[in-house]
C-alpha cells in the first residue's frame, strides 16, 4: 500500500510517500480502507519533538471503510463505514490502510462525506471538552476565541453558538467575515487592535492560536472567568503549562486541555453535524502524495478551517 512515512535522513522533507506493507489486524483490531484524514496541529508539533509513532505514520483522525474484521470484534462487520481518532493507538491514518480497535470507532452516517467526518474527531472534541467540561460553559455567558479561524477555532464558535453563548473571535482581516457567517457576535482583527486594550470582560477565554501573555488573558477574563489554553505557539504552550497554575490564585483560573478521544462525545459531534447545527469548514484538500506540502501549510498557522488529505484524490 501508499503510506507516508517518517523518515528523519530525508531532505528537504522528513514524510517521505512510499510503498509498504499493508498492515494485518490482530484478534481485537478492524482493517480500515482510509478515505481520508484530517491533519493536526499534534501531527507537526510531535514531529517537532521527536515524538515519532512506532510505525512511523502520523494522521490522527480517520475516517474510512472497514475492509476486514479480527476474530473478537462484535460491533463491527466489512463494509461499515467508520470514523475516530487513532492518536491515542499510534497514529497510521496517513496510509491507504491502518488497523484500529474497535473502541476508538464509531459509526459515520451515510449523509456526512468522508471528507468532513474526518474533520471532527480532535479538532470538535477539543473545542467541545475545552467549552463544556473545563470552562464549564453557561448561557448567555461571555466567550473570547482567540484563533477563531483555525480547525478547532471554526467548532469552538458554533459550539459556543449552540451552548447560547455570546461568542467573540480573534483573527486576521482575511478571516473576518468566515468568523462572522459561522455565528459570531463581534469579531476582532489582530491585525488592526489588541483584544487586550478593550475594557470589554469575558467569562470564558479560548486560547488556541497566537503568543499572548498570560497577563493580557487573566486581566480580560470576568472575576470568576477561566481561560483554557488549547494550543497557540509552543512557547504559548510551555508558558501556560508551567506558569498557568500561579495565574490562577485567586477567582480567575487559567487551565490548560489536552483533549482526549472519546466515543460519547464523538457520537454527540457527529449528530449535531447530521443536524446542521455544527458545519465544518475545509480550507484545503490534498492527495497523500502531497502531505508534506499540506503539513508545511497547516504548520504556518494561517489555515481557515481544516486541512485534510483526501486519499481518494491520488
Amino acid at each position: 500500500m501508499k503510506a507516508i512515512v517518517y523518515n528523519k535522513k530525508s531532505s528537504p522533507d522528513k514524510l517521505v510517500y512510499c510503498d509498504i506493507d499493508k498492515p494485518v489486524p490482530n484478534d481485537n483490531e478492524v482493517l480500515i480502507k482510509v478515505h481520508a484524514v484530517s491533519l493536526n496541529a499534534a501531527d507537526y508539533r510531535s514531529m517537532k519533538m521527536g515524538l515519532i509513532p512506532k510505525r512511523k505514520i502520523f494522521g490522527a483522525d480517520i475516517a474510512g471503510q472497514i475492509e476486514s474484521v479480527g476474530k473478537n470484534i462484535t460491533l463491527f462487520r466489512p463494509g461499515d463505514e467508520v470514523m475516530g481518532d487513532l492518536a491515542s493507538y499510534g497514529f497510521g491514518g496517513l496510509a491507504e490502510y491502518v488497523t484500529a480497535p474497535e473502541r476508538l470507532l464509531i459509526r459515520k452516517p451515510g449523509q456526512i462525506t468522508f471528507e468532513k467526518a474526518a474533520t471532527l474527531p480532535m479538532a470538535a472534541m477539543t473545542a467541545l471538552q475545552a467549552l463544556r467540561d473545563k470552562a464549564d460553559i453557561q448561557k448567555g455567558q461571555k466567550v473570547l476565541i482567540v484563533g477563531s479561524a483555525g480547525g478547532v477555532g471554526t467548532f469552538a464558535i458554533q459550539l459556543a453558538k449552540y451552548f447560547k453563548a455570546e461568542v467573540t473571535g480573534v483573527c486576521s482581516s482575511k478571516n473576518v467575515q468566515q468568523t462572522f457567517s459561522l455565528g459570531a457576535d463581534y469579531v476582532f482583527d489582530y491585525t488592526k487592535e489588541g483584544f487586550a486594550k478593550r475594557d470589554k470582560r469575558y467569562n470564558i477565554i479560548l486560547g488556541i492560536n497566537g503568543n499572548y501573555p498570560l497577563s493580557a488573558y487573566k486581566k480580560t477574563l470576568t472575576s470568576n472567568g477561566t481561560y483554557v489554553m488549547v494550543g497557540g505557539s509552543l512557547s504559548q504552550v510551555f508558558k501556560s503549562l508551567l506558569f498557568g497554575w500561579i495565574f490562577s490564585f485567586g477567582s480567575r483560573k487559567m487551565k490548560s486541555l489536552a483533549a482526549r478521544a472519546n466515543k460519547t462525545d464523538l457520537e454527540l459531534l457527529v449528530k449535531l453535524a447530521e443536524e446542521g447545527i455544527i458545519k465544518p469548514v475545509i480550507d484545503r484538500s490534498y492527495p497523500l502524495d502531497k502531505t508534506s506540502d499540506a503539513m508545511n501549510y497547516l504548520k504556518q498557522g494561517h489555515s481557515t478551517g481544516k486541512v485534510v488529505i483526501n486519499i481518494e484524490l491520488n
